[in-house]
């Protein structure tokens, strides 16, 4: 009872919206219009998000908590000696990948040419302000005031200086190699593709060396120029030398084609990430062209009369005023933008088209001799309810993704802003799209054409017209056939279809056992790709192609692949360093790693010595500063060390220290430095010396499933939810049954069937997922709704007209839909591909269940359709037929409602 008075009462509602509407049409066609101009003026404040790292990486992580603590304790300013390129990034920074195309980059041409582009970069100067600046003046300087610069410069230096010389040529040793000032260098991310010497002379393979083993060519080098950018001035400073530093490079390269130079620089990630858009605006126009053509079919008709080619113009112009609305709202708000973004259009269109194609359907089933006011009310009252619960769950889909309880950037931008696009388009669609059908509908009463909006003559007018013009002019009079007939819909191809061939092969009882069989082996291969799905957590996965951010990765994991990045091992608090167990303990935790040890090679110093490494604390600590730290080949060591004083004539404590480790990894860098990660961080809560490790990579990979998969689930969850309470009170529960199996079958077959074409579970992925799910409800739940309103009739006739009725716009839908994501399809980006594959497998597998599964599971499954007549929404329209009567005296014209 409460379901059929609510029913009853939005269902008034939306009739007397509708007669509201149609009586206002040109406020409410040109409110919105001006609304979106006076917006869309706004675009002087538009602003691109600049901070990548904040919308890829997890928002609150451990990692990130770490990260700061290692600034606050070691700060790259800090660092006097050395750097290393991927454990420490400051914030403006050149880095370039050299290449050789035959030989080795250690031969003695290589070398030289390597050397002279390194003399280029050191001299190169930037002008800001009439001011020249160049490296030495933006570097990270030294104990001595010198820039620092990667060890492998100087040890090739080394190299060039005593062939110079023709002296004996210093060994260098990989991964780890010893200066001529007797340092010892990581040089394992500096010097890639390395082929050493094993210890009988034999030939070894790519970074296939054990500790200290000789190199005897090598591949690729990496070279990084760190910058600093104290202030606004030095930043703005920085950024001209990056792109001086990448132009040098450019021009370097065409003057040596036998090396391979890859740049990357700080900006480098923002820029290619961000140019996705930019190379997608074409794309997108041909989208909308492509999409509006079909949409001009799809409202098309053979009678010239209905037929309304402008309504789908007019409905892609109301998305469109939408989306600047969305946007002018944005720009006002501060609201910045990024690549995201792109997959909001599509968002909107598949909800737009939509509702648009629905409304135009209902109105063909409306009585012709009704006035327009009433053909829209009741366009109104069939559609509306059905139109506001989808937007309900798009809505309730992105809005709880877009909660704080997000932990993805990224993902909680791109589901607020497509939350407001869609409130946006759902209120135009109302308002200006309800408006311009009350327009056609007063061009259909006057009988105009509906491209031309020329009256149409009368048949008898047009016998003498040429046939070209008969056919142009084609329509059927209102007193040529019945008021009520609905025959004349035939004249539309796609309801044609559906009505004379589709419907019928789909219920036939030998067609059935096949779609089953389908359904199960979409389910089948849904399962495969869904055991298979991975996480997509690197951020070059998201930017355009071509770009040096891709190219730089490439050529990354080709030749510095056989070592992971440098990971920090930070002991932030006081530990007795001097106490044998610790010692024990900590050169324990560093075994089977290449690295840099300040306390190893301090106990090695002290065994070299005859001294015991169990000293007190004064001796122990004494010694460290006075003695180890002050030799010229162990003061770099000064850097991973902090003192924190005691008193007065006490000897400091070593409050913190850290040291470098290194792994040796395989082809899956990433997953194994996951896994290295979480196993370090378990041993961390376990031992005695409280500890932490961290490198800038972990930032993405923290927490990064969990960042990523919470979004779809919380969205799913409240969907299922949603519909759970609907049914007490709004929808049948059987509805919301279907209905939520339905979209647990639509996302199980895209992430499955993603996971297959080579998708992984990123940002740009679980958005293009937690769009389906609006969007599959979009075209299933009408079908369902009309099909459980029918009673008196079988199954397989309800299946029938629900597949006219709702099947039609659906599959109208889709067209457009499909025809707009073929040219995103062609955009040269990796994110574009991204939400290309997603959004074509969500249309796919909506198409699948609207016009396939459900038409075939709903005529043998629940609901049971012989509980008695009941008129449903479409039958409880009154249709008049008029019936002539005789009797004896007169004629008497009878009303009778059918």
């Amino acid at each position: 009872m409460l379901r059929q008075v609510l029913h009853a009462g939005l269902r008034t509602s939306f009739h007397a919206l509708g007669r509201f509407v149609a009586s206002h049409p040109v406020f409410f066609a040109s409110a919105p219009v001006l609304l979106s101009i006076l917006l869309g003026a706004s675009f002087s404040r538009y602003r691109v998000e600049e901070d990548v790292e904040s919308l890829l990486a997890p928002k609150h992580s451990l990692a990130k908590i770490e990260g700061n603590l290692v600034d606050s304790l070691f700060p790259v300013n800090r660092s006097k000696h050395a750097l290393y390129s991927d454990l420490q990034t400051p914030g403006r920074y050149g880095r370039v990948i050299v290449t050789t195309r035959k030989g080795s980059v250690l031969d003695p041409v290589h070398l030289d040419t390597v050397l002279k582009l390194h003399k280029r970069i050191y001299q190169m100067q930037v002008t800001v302000n009439s001011f020249n600046y160049s490296f030495s003046s933006l570097c990270l300087p030294d104990d001595k005031n010198v820039c620092i610069i990667d060890d492998v410069i100087r040890a090739m230096e080394e190299i060039q200086s005593a062939r110079a010389a023709n002296g004996s040529v210093p060994l260098l040793r990989y991964p780890i190699t010893q200066l001529v000032d007797g340092r010892q260098a990581y040089i394992g991310h500096q010097l890639g593709g390395v082929q050493g010497w094993g210890p009988s002379g034999a030939l070894r393979g790519h970074g296939a060396g054990a500790r200290g083993e000789g190199v005897r060519s090598a591949r690729a080098l990496q070279l990084t120029y760190y910058l600093q950018a104290r202030g606004g001035l030095m930043d703005r400073v920085a950024g001209q030398w990056e792109k001086a530093f990448c132009a040098e490079l450019q021009h370097f390269a065409a003057l040596h084609p036998k090396l391979g130079l890859y740049p990357s620089t700080s900006s480098s990630l923002r820029t290619d990430f961000q140019f996705s858009s930019v190379l997608a605006h074409q794309p997108l126009l041909a989208s909308l062209g492509a999409c509006g053509v079909l949409a001009v079919l799809c409202c098309s008709m053979r009678d010239c009369v209905r037929s309304k080619p402008w309504l789908g113009l007019l409905a892609l112009l109301s998305i469109t005023l939408s989306g600047l609305t969305a946007a002018g709202i944005l720009n006002l708000t501060g609201a910045t933008y990024n690549s995201t973004y792109l997959g909001i259009p599509f968002v909107m269109l598949g909800h737009g088209l939509f509702g648009s194609f629905e409304m135009l359907s209902s109105w063909r089933r409306t009585r012709e001799d009704q006035h327009v006011k009433e053909r829209v009310a009741s366009v109104f009252e069939d559609v509306m309810l059905r139109f506001s619960g989808s937007t309900m769950l798009h809505l309730m889909t992105l809005g709880l993704a877009a909660s704080p309880l997000t932990n993805m950037e990224a993902v909680r931008l791109f589901c607020r802003t497509a939350a407001l696009a869609v409130t946006i388009s759902y209120v135009y669609m109302l308002s200006f799209y309800s408006s311009c059908l009350v327009f056609t509908g007063y061009l259909e009463t006057g009988y105009r054409h509906g491209c031309f909006c020329r009256r149409v003559p009368k048949p008898d007018r047009l016998d003498s017209k040429p046939a070209w013009y008969r056919c142009l002019m084609y329509t059927r009079y209102q007193d040529e056939a019945p008021t009520a007939d609905p025959a004349h819909a035939d004249s539309h191809l796609l309801l044609g279809c559906v009505r004379r061939c589709y419907g019928d092969w789909i219920t036939n009882t030998y067609v059935k056992p096949f779609v089953v069989l389908l359904y199960l082996v979409y389910i089948s291969f849904g399962l495969m790709g869904f055991l298979q799905v991975t996480q997509g957590s690197d951020p070059s996965a998201l930017v355009a192609m071509d770009t040096a951010t891709v190219l730089y990765t490439r050529a990354q994991q080709r030749y510095f692949s056989s070592y992971s990045p440098v990971i920090g091992f930070y002991i932030y608090e006081s530990a007795p360093y001097w106490n044998s167990s610790v010692q024990r303990d900590l050169l324990e935790y560093a075994k089977g790693f290449q690295r840099i040890s300040w306390l190893e090679a301090y106990l090695n110093y002290l065994s070299d010595r005859n001294q015991s490494t169990s000293q007190p604390r004064e001796n122990f600590t004494n010694t460290l500063r006075h003695a180890f730290l002050r030799e010229p080949r162990f003061a770099h060591f000064a850097d991973d060390i902090i003192f924190a004083e005691r008193g007065p004539g006490e000897e400091p404590d070593v409050a913190a220290s850290r040291i470098f480790l290194v792994a040796k990894t395989t082809e899956n860098k990433r997953e194994e430095m996951s896994v290295l990660l979480d196993t370090l961080r378990r041993l961390s809560l376990t031992s005695r010396v409280r500890f932490l490790i961290f490198n800038p990579s972990f930032v993405y990979l923290d927490r990064y499933a969990a960042a990523v998969s919470s979004p779809l689930r919380h969205s799913l969850l409240a969907v299922l939810f949603l519909l759970g309470l609907s049914s007490l009170a709004v929808v049948e529960p059987l509805v919301s049954v279907w209905l939520g199996l339905t979209l647990l079958s639509v996302q199980f077959g895209v992430l499955g069937f993603m996971t297959l074409w080579g998708v992984e579970l990123d940002c740009m992925s679980v958005l293009c997922l937690i769009s389906a799910l609006g969007h599959s409800a979009d075209c299933s739940g009408p079908l369902l709704c009309g099909f459980s309103s029918g009673r008196g009739d079988s199954r397989t006739r309800w299946v029938r007209v629900a597949l006219e009725r709702h099947g039609v716009p659906s599959l109208q839908t889709l067209i457009c839909y499909g025809a707009a994501l073929v040219p995103v399809g062609s955009v040269r980006s990796n994110l574009t591909h991204t939400l290309f594959r997603c959004l074509a497998l969500t249309a796919g597998c909506s198409a699948l269940h609207t016009l396939a599964f459900l038409p075939t599971l709903l005529t043998f499954l629940p609901p049971s359709k012989d509980r008695g007549p009941r008129a449903d929404g479409e039958a409880q329209r009154q249709e008049v037929e008029c019936v002539e009567m005789n009797d004896s005296t007169r004629v008497v014209d009878q009303i009778t409602t059918v």
